[in-house]
């Protein structure tokens, strides 16, 4: 059974894949009871809000095994969430984004840094 990061971060490689925006993973753990990670990302439209839940679903089970509990909202509320208790992934419309501002809510949170973030730091260094 995957642990509460690897979900997250394999959550937020999957949405990368799919060219998921602003993706950021806030660790949680020792600051709320909610969940241990949020994935916050962004889609530019309503297919494709559709399209990274449905590969961040079935591609984070076909990797790690892992299925969430749940699956909230649609893409016309231009706010969907994937609930996999430790982790919930946050997919929203960009004009929803700036209206919630979860990484503000959350701004004590430390951020993990995702594989393709890693990849272009590595980039710009050399």
């Amino acid at each position: 059974m995957p642990d509460a990061e690897t979900i997250a971060k394999t959550c937020a490689k999957y949405a990368d894949d799919i060219q998921a925006e602003d993706i950021v993973v806030l660790d949680l753990r020792g600051i709320s009871s909610i969940a241990d990670f949020f994935v916050i990302c962004t889609g530019t439209s309503m297919p494709h809000l559709k399209a990274i839940l449905r590969d961040v679903r079935e591609k984070t089970q076909e990797e790690i095994g892992e299925s969430p509990r749940s699956a909230e909202g649609d893409a016309e509320s231009h706010w969907l969430v994937i609930d996999y208790v430790d982790v919930i992934v946050h997919i929203f419309h960009e004009d929803k984004r700036d209206v919630y501002t979860l990484e503000d809510l959350w701004s004590d949170a430390p951020r993990l840094q995702i594989p393709s973030q890693q990849a272009t730091e590595a980039e710009l260094s050399s």
